[in-house]
């Protein structure tokens, strides 16, 4: 499985970025809102975080290795849970990722079914299916600093620490998640049981026109 893949990025085009590594060049797909990330970059060294799997017809026995790639941990993490809902997979999830993952873990998040079937191969019947398999999983991906430079998400033994390196991971400031948690344990009384009902308060307490 790989993993990572670091190199110079020669070149990006629509759906795919190319990366030259020891005299060999790389093609790893990308989904639009990385294009848009990447093609300032062309000329430069730049690591992608990737996922692998193979694309063709197995019975036909066509299958050619494939990479997706990412320049963030979140980035990664949110597309596998996207892939993960019944009728999506990777390619429709590739061509559905053309605006931030912000704005999409936010339509999920609120329920919005139009803002979602606007999204390129997804109707109003994928768009109710991601929504009944992924909210209340969005609110870490909804609290995204655009832009922002996530790294890995870390585990910790304490929800409030982890949900602080979360915040951290998703591009805000230290002091910035310290206040964000400190009011949501204020409101709360401090009695979370898991980081993502932690996040969840926060992401009510930020949302527009929140009483």
């Amino acid at each position: 499985m790989i993993r990572k893949i670091t190199g110079k990025l020669t070149g990006v085009e629509l759906q795919e970025a190319f990366l030259e590594i020891g005299g060999l060049e790389y093609e790893v797909l990308i989904p639009d809102c990385v294009r848009r990330q990447l093609q300032p970059r062309v000329g430069e060294q730049v690591s992608l975080m990737t996922l692998q799997y193979l694309d063709g017809n197995p019975q036909k026995g066509r299958l050619v290795p494939r990479l997706v790639g990412f320049l963030h941990p979140a980035e990664k993490q949110f597309f596998e849970l996207v892939c993960q809902v019944d009728g999506v997979g990777v390619k429709k999830a590739l061509q559905a990722m053309v605006r931030p993952v912000r704005d999409i873990a936010t339509a999920i998040e609120e329920q919005d079914i139009k803002t979602l079937a606007t999204l390129p191969g997804v109707g109003p019947a994928v768009a109710e299916r991601i929504i009944a398999k992924l909210r209340r999983k969005m609110a870490r991906f909804a609290l995204m600093v655009d832009p922002g430079t996530p790294q890995e998400l870390v585990q910790s033994n304490s929800v409030s620490s982890e949900a602080y390196e979360a915040l951290l991971a998703l591009g805000h400031t230290a002091i910035d998640a310290r206040e964000k948690i400190d009011q949501a344990s204020e409101a709360k009384k401090g009695k979370f049981t898991s980081v993502e009902e932690l996040l969840q308060e926060i992401y009510r307490q930020q949302r527009p026109g929140k009483n």
